[in-house]
C-alpha cells in the first residue's frame, strides 16, 4: 500500500475532497492501492516526503531539485486560469491587506516567509528581491503554510508575504471572502510547479502506471467537475533538470548579498 498527500494545495475541504477524488480515480485506473493520507500542519513536509511508501504527493519543486536520492517525478499540475499559459508553471504573489497603501514599494518593512525549504514562501521571495532592493526589510517568520502568511498579512503581523500563486487562485475561487481581503502588490517570474512524487525507491513499473494515470486523467468525463474544483486543464510529464532553476535562484540570491531570516 502506498500514500498520496495533496496537503500543499488543500485549500478548503472541497478542494481536499476533489484531491481525494482525484487520487481515487488514480488508484483505480492504476491498479495500484493509494491511502489518502492527511499529514496536516504543523506536521513537517520534509517528514513526509522522507516516507518510503509515498505514491503520489506533492512536492515543491526546490527541494525535489537539492535532494539525493531523488524522489520519482510523476507529474506536474497546468492549472487552467490563463496566466500558467497552459504550462506546469507557478510563481510567487506578494499580498498586502486590500486595504493598504502599500503599491510601488512593498517590499520595506515586515517581509513574510514560510519555511526555509519553500520555493514560493522563501527561496523566490530572495530572489526576486535581487532586483527589488529592500534595506533595513524585516524578516518575520516561519509562517509555515500560506493560510499562516495570509493570517499574519490580515492581523498586521507582516506588512507584505509570499503565496504561491496556485495556491492563491484557489482561495480566490473556494474562500473568495478571505481573498476579497487581499491585495496583489508584484509577482515572481514563473517557474516549474511543485509536483507530484513517489519515493525513490518505488517500483519502476508502479511508477509508470501511476504517472499514465495522472497523464490521461484529463480525458476522463467523470472528472470534468473534479478538475474544474481543482482548477485544473491537464498533469503534464516531467523533466526533472528543469527544476535545476530553483537551487539555481538560491545561488544567485546568496551571491547577491540577499540576506536570510536570522
Amino acid at each position: 500500500m502506498l500514500i498520496a498527500n495533496a496537503r500543499m494545495y488543500a485549500v478548503t475541504p472541497a478542494v481536499k475532497a476533489a484531491w481525494q477524488e482525484l487520487f481515487a480515480w488514480v488508484a483505480t485506473t492504476s491498479g495500484v492501492l493509494l491511502t489518502y493520507v492527511d499529514h496536516a500542519a504543523p506536521a513537517p513536509l520534509e517528514a513526509l516526503w522522507a516516507r518510503d511508501d509515498l505514491g503520489a504527493a506533492f512536492m515543491c519543486g526546490f527541494p525535489f531539485a537539492s535532494v539525493t536520492p531523488q524522489p520519482v517525478a510523476l507529474a506536474a499540475p497546468v492549472p487552467s486560469p490563463p496566466r500558467y499559459g497552459a504550462k506546469p508553471c507557478y510563481c510567487t504573489d506578494f499580498v498586502v491587506r486590500a486595504d493598504s497603501a502599500r503599491a510601488s514599494k512593498p517590499f520595506g518593512g515586515r517581509i513574510g516567509w514560510t519555511v526555509t525549504h519553500s520555493q514560493s514562501g522563501y527561496n523566490a521571495v530572495r530572489h526576486h528581491l535581487l532586483g527589488h532592493p529592500a534595506p533595513g526589510a524585516q524578516w518575520i517568520g516561519p509562517l509555515v503554510t500560506p493560510r499562516g502568511v495570509i493570517a499574519a498579512v490580515l492581523d498586521d503581523t507582516i506588512d507584505v508575504g509570499p503565496l504561491d500563486c496556485y495556491v492563491h487562485d484557489l482561495i480566490r475561487r473556494h474562500d473568495p471572502d478571505t481573498a476579497a481581503k487581499l491585495r496583489v502588490v508584484a509577482s515572481t517570474v514563473m517557474t516549474p510547479i511543485p509536483l507530484l512524487v513517489a519515493s525513490p525507491g518505488i517500483d519502476h513499473d508502479v511508477a509508470a502506471r501511476l504517472r499514465h494515470a495522472l497523464l490521461s486523467c484529463h480525458a476522463e468525463p467523470s472528472l470534468a467537475a473534479t478538475l474544474d474544483t481543482l482548477l485544473l486543464t491537464r498533469f503534464a510529464e516531467v523533466d526533472p533538470a528543469d527544476y535545476a532553476v530553483l537551487p539555481a535562484q538560491k545561488q544567485k540570491a546568496d551571491a547577491g548579498g540577499i540576506p536570510a531570516p536570522a
